[in-house]
């Protein structure tokens, strides 16, 4: 190296490695102070200190970006990959890694084109799950109890539902106070239609509510925990979300979207004074129902009525007829009670007289019995003349008995000669057909026709055969 060059590195201001780093870092802060940066989320890491690192990037670079604690509540979005927003903060610079990034405290979407398109994206997501479908709409209550309100604790929305309920119909109402927009917002509003789902005792009908704003300002309504807050919900829910223009998804989640808040309060609650008057009008109908009802019952009450013969009449006719017929029978049954004796008394007359009756009895029952008493005695005396008879001819008697039976004795001899059994016993045998018949020919029978053999001590079947030259003498023979 030459003298001149030593020389000229001598004017060269020279710095330590902080002294840069920090000369830098304050070029950078006080050259571009607060700035807006436009670019995609990419590489998005969430601390457990509560910071958030990011990069933003284009076609053309990338710049590293960090959220301290206190910012993300403020911030306005949930930051998450993907999505182009438009950052706002300041340029700083990192000494120890000589690097530099931009310190965010603000963010919004990149335009009401990306907002649409990602809306329409989860749009078209719960529409495919049935989140839209109309079967899933619940009906809103008639007159609710308990009014529940999700939407800021101050503002002109809550007092507009407020004020619109104690005028239609006072009920009472129950807020649930959130944040309506930015960082936050949707996980508070998810937090607190949960909430009311899960109380002992949960309003009838709630509202979810917030007034007009841009379209970044309403996203905390198109969130996707909030839709399915809603979906869960098991109490009927109105959305009121903007102006009557404006339209978010939840309004398509919900049971019933009203225009404004005022709106939904009306939805909510009927109009007392409608209520009074219908009840009048139809008090007045159902009056006026009524008394045409009694008319035309009384009407026919006095037809029927005119139809009908007069009972008093009937009952004075009826009660002399009775009379009458009471005054004939008190004449006819002394009438009655003569004719009946008369009759008695020619019933008697032609009677004969109980002595004489049994008088004539009497008589009749003599005859017989002195006629029986004769015969019975004049009977006796012929048994006891007969008895004697009987005595004088015993002798006689059994001697004829002994002449009786020698004459039987030969008459059963000369009958045992002549018996055919006995013709049997002396070798001979009867022959009958099977009924018993006897056979005396031998033409009389058949060939191989049955006959029957009646022996001495009993009989035998047998059949007839052809008798042949040489069985005939054989039979001869023997």
């Amino acid at each position: 190296m030459s003298e001149s060059d030593d020389a000229g590195s001598g004017n060269v201001p020279e710095y330590s490695v902080s002294e840069i780093s920090g000369a830098i870092k304050k070029t950078l802060e006080t050259g571009f102070g607060r700035v807006r940066v436009r670019g995609e989320i990419t590489e998005l890491k969430r601390y457990p200190s509560g910071h958030v690192y990011l990069s933003l990037k284009d076609q053309g670079g990338k710049i590293a970006g960090v959220i301290w604690r206190g910012s993300v509540s403020r911030l306005g979005l949930a930051p998450e990959n993907g999505i182009e927003v438009i950052a706002t903060g300041r340029v700083s610079a990192y000494g120890e890694r000589s690097s530099y990034q931009l310190v965010i405290d603000r963010m919004s979407f990149a335009g009401e084109g990306a907002l649409l398109a990602r809306i329409e994206k989860l749009r078209q997501k719960l529409l495919a799950e049935g989140l839209f479908d109309a079967e899933r709409k619940r009906a809103l209550p008639f007159l609710p109890e308990l009014v529940g309100v999700v939407t800021s604790g101050q503002g002109a929305v809550l007092h507009d539902i407020r004020t619109t309920i104690a005028r239609r119909f006072p009920r009472s109402v129950l807020v649930w106070p959130v944040a309506v927009q930015g960082e936050g917002a949707a996980a508070q509003i998810a937090a607190a239609i949960d909430g009311f789902g899960q109380l002992t005792r949960r309003p009838d009908v709630l509202i979810v509510a917030r007034g007009g704003g841009a379209l970044e300002d309403l996203m905390a309504f198109n969130d996707e925990r909030v839709l399915r807050a809603v979906a869960a919900c098991p109490i009927p829910l109105i959305s009121a979300v903007g102006h009557e223009t404006d339209t978010t998804l939840i309004d398509f989640v919900s049971d019933r979207r009203a225009p404004t808040p005022t709106a939904a309060a009306e939805m909510a609650v009927p109009l007392r004074s409608e209520m009074l008057a219908d009840l009048a009008h139809r008090n007045a109908r159902l009056a006026g129902a009524l008394s045409r009802q009694m008319q035309q019952a009384r009407a026919r009450y006095e037809r029927t009525v005119s139809q009908m013969p007069d009972l008093p009449m009937l009952l004075g006719q009826a009660r002399m007829r009775l009379d009458d017929r009471a005054q004939r029978l008190a004449f006819a049954l002394p009438v009655v009670a003569e004719r009946a004796r008369a009759r008695l008394v020619q019933v008697e007359r032609r009677l004969p007289s109980p002595e004489l009756v049994i008088a004539r009895r009497r008589q009749a029952l003599t005859g017989p019995s002195g006629a029986l008493t004769a015969a019975i005695d004049a009977a006796v005396q012929r048994q006891h003349a007969r008895a004697a008879r009987a005595r004088l001819s015993v002798e006689a008697v059994l001697g004829q008995i002994r002449l009786q039976r020698a004459r039987l004795d030969g008459m059963a001899g000369q009958l045992e000669a002549v018996s055919p059994q006995a013709v049997l016993a002396r070798g001979y045998a009867l022959v009958q057909d099977g009924a018993g018949k006897p056979i005396t020919h031998a033409a009389d029978r058949s060939q191989g026709g049955k006959i029957v053999l009646q022996f001495v001590d009993g009989q035998r079947s047998a059949r007839l055969d052809r008798l042949s030259a040489e069985t005939a003498q054989s039979a001869l023979d023997l």
